[in-house]
């Protein structure tokens, strides 16, 4: 464990090295801090041998007693002040470097999440995600800011302080010093301990946070179906769960605070004890006893500071293991080295626009292992083709869309766009090349602009065109600003047709090769589809077509018809064709007629 920590430590250097300078006055800034720590406890010890006219330092002899008093409280003035200064430095560079380091990391870490496929976020909640990008890197930013180099400024000061205490009085010192030794025992013992309940805390908080997002963005089943009380109990449950791995923590971090304290009680209590039978023979003067006195506290403050600190520390590097987690992840999906691309891929990456071929070449597919969802599926699509594929549910026609795309790797098998491997072509000039119009129509809060021009470098005056041209004028003239008329969250204030209307229009300002829709009118009133038919049939001119439909009329107009049944194409071609076959097609299409099924 301690290795695989010390290995994903070092994975957060890049990101310190930027602020290394900032990182660097900090470390420095440790010695002067902790002499000025040191010095306060001798400077007060000197001024109770100067006021019992003991034995003193050199340079303080020569003095009367007053003027001594007087240069040693100001030279303790002196350190206070000089260390407070170099503390508010100290500190105020580290909370910098700590705010930019977690910064660099959440912005790696939300793009990395995003890189990953759809395979990765299928198997993981969404509020568990949430977490390690939010309270995850948190939890790293308190540890570096109040941790990381308060640990090393505790561990200089402890050094100063031994070797002060050696020097002045070898005997106490070193019996102040194996007095350590048992802390630092219990603190190994519990640190172990700690980390699996904390990773258990991190692990109910997403939890949490993945039932509580879970139920507020199905807020409107929840009230449907009278599930509140229900729903109530489970989370209540959830939140139970994490309040007991929460106490399990409380547990260890108070233990180990109250056994510091006791320990640091026991060893003022034994130089009590033995300096003062050495101030009773005359072997050591009060002076040198209480700055013993003083140097047992300061010695034990910086294992105070790391009990306090312990939880925050080892959530911290509960965070990091976390976060290491999600960065170690790989990418499934990703584009080929420019060498290992084909001539003919690397000709066609700076096109824009091409015929638009797609073919499937012997295609395996599952989700899971034991349930193959496409199996050994060919077929081609000509350039400018329009074809469309039915089936059953679960037949596997979303999944074909998903894997032209690259959302998911087949497991054998290829698909050919223009005869390029899809694999081969960089993931970027494919999605460019495909229009995609999905049924459940995805909004982006913010304007409408943005929600239609995406990533597109279009102009505000070519967008209006565009716009005008696709007919959505009369939508834009119901909302209060038109293109800049602001969105809410997922779209919310738009009915399910005026979304799918966008979504649309999105598409069609790209230009695609080849356009997939996934029954893209599926949501619209018939005066609005009627529209918007109009607009399509222009889109879809000299384009290669995919449609993924349920409707007879949509499916009739094809140049062909693809039909699935368990992952394998059972039949092709016309309407007509497969309607005379009697076939698969002929019984869905009998069953449509008369309302009892979809295609």
């Amino acid at each position: 464990m301690a290795s695989l920590d010390w290995q994903r430590l070092r994975r957060l250097l890049p990101y310190l090295a930027r602020d290394r300078r900032r990182l660097l006055l900090a470390l420095v800034l440790l010695i002067p801090l902790a002499l000025a720590a040191a010095v306060q406890p001798l400077l007060v010890g000197q001024a109770i041998s100067v006021l019992r006219g003991e034995a003193t330092l050199p340079w303080l002899v020569s003095l009367p007693a007053p003027a001594a008093l007087r240069l040693l409280v100001g030279l303790l003035l002196a350190a206070i002040l000089l260390r407070l200064t170099l503390q508010g430095t100290q500190l105020y560079n580290v909370q910098v470097v700590g705010l930019r380091l977690t910064a660099r990391i959440r912005a790696d870490l939300f793009r990395h999440a995003l890189a990953l496929s759809l395979r990765f976020h299928d198997r993981t909640p969404v509020g568990k995600l949430l977490t390690r990008l939010t309270s995850d890197v948190d939890a790293l930013a308190e540890v570096f800011g109040s941790g990381a180099i308060g640990v090393l400024a505790d561990l200089v000061t402890l050094l100063v302080i031994a070797l002060t205490m050696i020097t002045i009085e070898w005997r106490l010192g070193l019996l102040l010093l194996l007095s350590q030794i048992p802390v630092t025992a219990v603190i190994l013992w519990f640190q172990g301990r700690y980390r699996k309940a904390n990773y258990r805390v991190r692990e109910e908080l997403g939890q949490l946070n993945a039932d509580l997002q879970e139920n507020l963005q199905g807020l409107e089943v929840v009230q449907m179906f009278r599930r509140e009380a229900v729903n109530s109990a489970r989370f209540a449950r959830t939140t139970a769960a994490y309040r007991e791995a929460v106490t399990g923590t409380i547990l260890f971090d108070s233990a180990i605070s109250a056994f510091i304290e006791w320990v640091a009680l026991i060893a003022i209590a034994v130089v009590l004890a033995l300096g003062g039978l050495l101030v009773t023979d005359g072997a050591m003067g009060l002076g040198t006893l209480t700055t013993f006195i003083l140097f047992s506290q300061r010695l034990f403050d910086p294992l105070r500071q790391l009990a306090e600190r312990f939880t925050q520390i080892q959530g911290g590097l509960t965070a990091v293991e976390r976060i290491g987690e999600l960065l170690e992840q790989s990418l499934e999906i990703t584009d080929l080295p420019a060498s290992q691309r084909g001539a003919l891929a690397a000709a066609s990456s700076g096109q824009r626009r091409s015929p638009g071929a797609v073919e499937f070449d012997n295609i395996c597919f599952a989700y899971r292992p034991d349930d193959p969802i496409l199996t050994n599926l060919s077929f081609r699509i000509a350039p400018g083709e329009h074809v469309a594929i039915v089936g059953p549910t679960g037949s596997g026609k979303t999944t074909i869309i998903r894997l032209l795309c690259r959302l998911y790797e087949p497991q054998s098998g290829r698909i050919l766009l223009d005869g390029v491997d899809i694999r081969e072509l960089p993931i970027a000039t494919l999605r460019q090349r495909l229009g995609v119009v999905l049924q459940d129509t995805f909004l982006f809060s913010g304007n409408v602009a943005d929600n239609l021009r995406l990533d597109a470098p279009i102009s505000d005056a070519d967008l209006a065109r565009l716009c005008r041209d696709l007919g959505l004028d009369p939508l834009l003239s119901r909302l209060d600003n038109g293109l800049a008329s602001e969105l809410r969250e997922r779209g919310a204030n738009l009915s399910s047709g005026e979304r799918q209307l966008l979504a649309v229009a999105r598409v069609a300002i790209r230009d695609p090769s080849v356009l997939v829709m996934d029954e893209a009118t599926a949501f619209l009133d018939p005066s609005t589809e009627a529209t918007l038919q109009r607009d399509l049939d222009r889109l879809l001119q000299a384009r290669t077509a995919i449609v993924i439909a349920h409707r007879l009329a949509t499916v009739e107009a094809a140049d062909r018809i693809l039909v699935l049944r368990r992952g394998r194409l059972v039949e092709q071609g016309t309407h007509q064709e497969l309607r005379a076959a009697g076939g698969l097609y002929a019984q869905l299409a009998d069953l449509q007629e008369k309302g009892l099924a979809m295609l």
